[in-house]
């Protein structure tokens, strides 16, 4: 079964111990941003895709669902 958003990303700040605090304040948003994604209630654009992967070493395609794999 496919993951999404909310699931991948939950799943990789408990994996790495990061808080939604700290996960804002690497990829230049607010916490309450990184809630809203967690709670379902939106999901990233682009620019913050970018933000996510560039600040974490991460691919794109990990926080997309399309590999397993960051």
């Amino acid at each position: 079964m496919e993951q999404d958003f909310t699931e991948i990303l939950r799943e990789f700040l408990a994996e790495n111990s990061i808080s939604q605090s700290e996960f804002a304040r690497k990829i230049g948003i607010h916490q309450s941003q990184v809630s809203e994604w967690l709670r379902g209630k939106a999901k990233p654009g682009y620019d913050n895709l970018k933000a996510m992967a560039t600040a974490f070493g991460v691919s794109a395609d990990y926080f997309l669902g399309i590999t397993d794999l960051y």
